[in-house]
């Protein structure tokens, strides 16, 4: 079974399903339809399979991932990849114009019912099945409506109610409540599945979860779900054991997979996880589609993750092409689902991405340089792009393009992040031919190495005000010169705020670093006084961006200090180092 995972992919119920949580949306006046399909779950034990008016329909699918206005767009080259079903994770009044388009093109969509707290770990959203039964009511009430509305649309395949909530629950309870919570949603579940069956006989009903560790569940709980699905990345191949060994009476399909996830690959040098390269990612679809397809009777397919255009973080871990460029894992899904990919023109492949010198002490704001093996296999020039990303210090997702000079011979020269921290290098590879080759590292940036002594070290510090509590606090003014990359001070969120060191003589020194935390100056002076009463500014600084500020300047006097007059941030001023240097 997979592990509980972290990773941020697509796990945001739709906007519109807080709409319908709210009964905010209403059903549209008129309703006109073409003749839906009926689509059955045939078969006996082992040997079950999916029919659509009476025709064999093997699932080759994908997660839909763009704006249901683009639709026409991209569900043709859905269809060219081999792709006959889409899924998606909420259903409402904006759904009609992407069924639609894919019965137009003759795909079909698994209609998904959002849940909460929808998403796995990591994800919001707690409810209470045992005893919130307003919620239950209204969700028993909305669904069923959007089934009368779409039950004879031709795109529709099946509905799929809810996604990851059995693994979800466990943010919200534990012990003996979890089991009992776990119970209830899954009776729930099948409430649901009950009145869409009474509404729609002729399309199956299912529900999907994280983990096969759910399906007892759901066998205990839900007898009236057609089939079950579950969401397995990595191990995806360990599906039919779980399967053969849990006695389940229900075939089932795989409704995400694809490469190894964040939650399931080791950590590198750097204490991150290690992404996969493309190669690694394209061949993880290969192997999740030949080990559902390897489940004869009982597998009865799979709609893979995913076909997003998103370009940040997860997009690139996981998208099949990050803003519209084609990459590996889109011509593995393609050979996959039996398309001709003979004649087309494919990505430029990275077989190496190293970073020189040592990844794990990058300095700050200093030259890096990577170094990039690339080809094409088509003989196209290559552009390259590079890219860094912090979401292993701030949790942001977006990717940011650096300058960098070509150096020749695949080395790309940078400059470092002046935030300390472990931040992702990502190198891109495009071919001009609307394909792209994607590989990243981490590197672990610090405070640039100052020549000189820090004699603020260990001295005594003292504050305008510190917070005393909360996060990682009390973080008093000792935090910032104790030497220890990991504390810190941390000021009331008010202006002005001042940490000062008393170097316990006049002193006179060449330079100073500052490190801050994410709560930074905007505008500050560093000043120095022999009485600790009047004050001289030697620096001034009026456009603080945060990281590491580092700077030679001429003082002399007892006393430092950082008088900060204008926060960067909504919160305070929060420093992690204060060197002064002689």
């Amino acid at each position: 079974m997979s592990r509980p995972r972290t990773l941020v992919r697509r796990f945001t119920a739709p906007l519109t399903a807080g709409l319908l949580a709210a009964g905010a949306l209403a059903l549209p006046a008129q309703q006109a339809h073409a003749a839906g399909s009926v689509v059955k779950v045939t078969g006996t034990q082992g040997n079950w399979q999916l029919t659509v008016d009476g025709s064999p329909y093997r699932i080759k699918g994908l997660t839909w991932g763009p704006a249901v206005a683009d639709a026409d767009r991209y569900l043709p080259d859905l269809k060219s990849m081999g792709v006959n079903t889409i899924r998606t994770w909420g259903t409402d009044a904006t759904s009609k114009p992407l069924f639609d388009s894919a019965a137009a093109h003759g795909i079909k969509v698994i209609a998904g019912f959002w849940l909460q707290p929808g998403g796995g770990p990591g994800s919001g959203g707690c409810v209470n099945y045992v005893t919130d039964t307003a919620y239950k009511n209204q969700m028993l009430d909305e669904f069923p409506k959007w089934v009368q509305e779409y039950k004879n649309n031709p795109g529709i395949l099946m509905w799929n109610v809810g996604n990851e909530s059995v693994l979800g629950l466990q943010n919200c309870y534990s012990g003996a409540e979890l089991e009992r919570q776990r119970d209830a949603y899954t009776t729930f579940v099948n409430d649901v599945a009950k009145k869409i069956h009474g509404i729609d006989p002729d399309h199956p009903v299912t529900s999907t979860d994280a983990w096969v560790g759910a399906w007892p569940y759901y066998k205990k709980n839900a007898p009236d779900l057609d089939l079950y699905a579950v969401n397995s990345y990595n191990a995806v191949c360990d599906i039919k054991s779980a399967w053969e060994q849990g006695g389940y009476t229900k075939p089932y399909i795989v409704t995400e997979t694809g490469p190894a996830g964040e939650w399931e690959v080791p950590d590198d040098a750097n204490g991150v996880p290690q992404e996969p390269t493309d190669q690694a990612k394209a061949d993880g679809y290969t192997r999740a589609w030949n080990c559902v397809t390897g489940h004869q009777g009982v597998a009865l397919g799979a709609t893979m993750f995913h076909y997003g255009t998103e370009y940040d973080f997860g997009g690139i871990w996981f998208n099949l092409l990050p803003a519209g460029q084609k990459r590996l894992s889109y011509y593995a899904v393609k050979r996959a689902y039996g398309a001709d990919t003979a004649h087309d023109n494919t990505p430029p492949v990275i077989t190496g991405l190293s970073v020189e010198g040592d990844a794990g002490k990058v300095q700050a704001g200093r030259d890096l340089t990577l170094s990039v093996r690339a080809t094409d296999p088509d003989g196209d020039p290559l552009a390259y792009e590079v890219l860094d990303n912090s979401m292993y210090i701030d949790q942001s997702r977006q990717l940011v393009p650096l300058p960098f000079t070509d150096l020749g011979s695949g080395r790309l020269r940078i400059t470092a992040p002046d935030r300390p921290g472990v931040w992702k290098m990502y190198v891109k590879a495009t071919d001009g031919k609307g394909n792209v080759g994607v590989e990243t590292r981490s590197v672990r940036v610090v405070p640039p190495t100052v020549d000189g002594t820090d004699i603020a070290l260990g001295r005594a510090a003292t504050a305008s005000s510190y917070q005393t509590g909360g996060g990682d606090c009390p973080c008093p003014a000792a935090g910032a010169v104790d030497g220890k990359p990991a504390t810190r001070w941390a000021s009331d969120w008010s202006d002005p705020q001042w940490l000062q060191v008393d170097l316990g003589s006049r002193t006179t020194f060449k330079h100073v670093q500052l490190v801050w935390e994410t709560s930074y100056a905007k505008a500050y002076t560093i000043q120095t006084s022999d009485d600790g009463q009047n004050w001289r500014t030697v620096r001034q600084v009026t456009d603080g961006n945060g990281g590491v500020d580092d700077f030679d300047v001429a003082g002399t006097g007892r006393y430092v200090r950082v008088n900060g007059t204008a926060r960067g941030t909504g919160w305070g001023y929060s420093l992690y180092a204060f060197g002064v240097y002689s």
